[in-house]
């Protein structure tokens, strides 16, 4: 009897924790998901897997599921230890270092409109992988890094950034609406784009921006420009994903999503 009673609560034991990164974006498929959740918030399957977004902040564990007809199966992903370097950069004018009173005013505002983009809720738009905003992407990175501005330590590199020449095309990696098209401080001038169901991706540091807010844009049609404005050495893209809130490496959706960590 205590066998058995041993072997019920084996089987009843929820699985062993997977140990996932941050800033990574976990995939799980199975036949017939008509519904995925993660921490309680609720999302349709996308060609038939469910995607799992892990914040780069992220720590602890993750609750997540899947639901098809048989029921619904649970995880839970645990998130392990951080796995990005430290950036040194130098020459950054001391204005983005250590910004004025009316500038840190500025700054405020500007978070405040962003932040509001990471609670929209709008339909999907996109499909993966998501297109290149770039004509030809170069090697890109630094993803996640902890970066220190003038031998000041500031807040990890939340998006990639792609070396290209002033001018060059910034394209729209998928479908969506323009949520903003503005110069910020830090950003430059910057286009972000809702493609729904939470996905928001920016293209900071323009030259130029070809778009206006509100306006619908068809994957890879022109945003701007590649430019140094804003906090920056040089040109480049700083491109960078939030997927239903979550900082993730924009260099895991270019490729193929049978690539991303699997949970089968």
């Amino acid at each position: 009897m205590r066998l058995l009673s041993l072997l019920l609560l084996a089987a009843a034991a929820p699985p062993e924790a997977v140990e996932v990164a941050p800033g990574t974006v976990a995939r799980w498929a199975a036949d017939g998901i008509v519904e995925c959740r993660q921490s309680g918030r609720r999302s349709a399957p996308l060609g038939g897997a469910c995607y799992f977004p892990v914040d780069l902040l992220a720590g602890g564990e993750i609750e997540v599921s899947i639901r098809t007809a048989a029921g619904e199966t649970h995880r839970r992903l645990r998130v392990g230890p951080y796995p990005y370097p430290v950036q040194e950069i130098s020459g950054v004018d001391q204005k983005y270092v250590e910004p004025s009173r009316a500038d840190q005013e500025r700054i405020r505002r500007e978070q405040e409109r962003v932040g509001a983009l990471w609670k929209l809720a709008s339909a999907r738009r996109f499909a993966l992988p998501l297109a290149s905003p770039l004509p030809k992407l170069p090697e890109g990175g630094r993803f996640g890094a902890r970066r220190v501005f003038n031998g000041q330590p500031r807040s990890p590199h939340g998006g990639a950034d792609y070396r290209a020449a002033t001018g060059t095309p910034v394209l729209a990696p998928a479908d969506g609406v323009v949520a903003l098209a503005e110069e910020q401080f830090f950003a430059g001038k910057a286009v972000y784009l809702d493609h729904g169901d939470g996905l928001i991706s920016m293209s900071f540091h323009l030259s130029e921006i070809a778009v206006e807010e509100g306006e619908e844009v068809k994957r890879g049609q022109l945003l701007g420009k590649v430019g140094a404005s804003g906090r920056v050495t040089g040109p480049h893209l700083h491109f960078g994903l939030r997927w239903r809130g979550a900082r993730v490496d924009p260099a895991l959706l270019f490729g193929d999503p049978a690539a991303l960590m699997a949970l089968e």
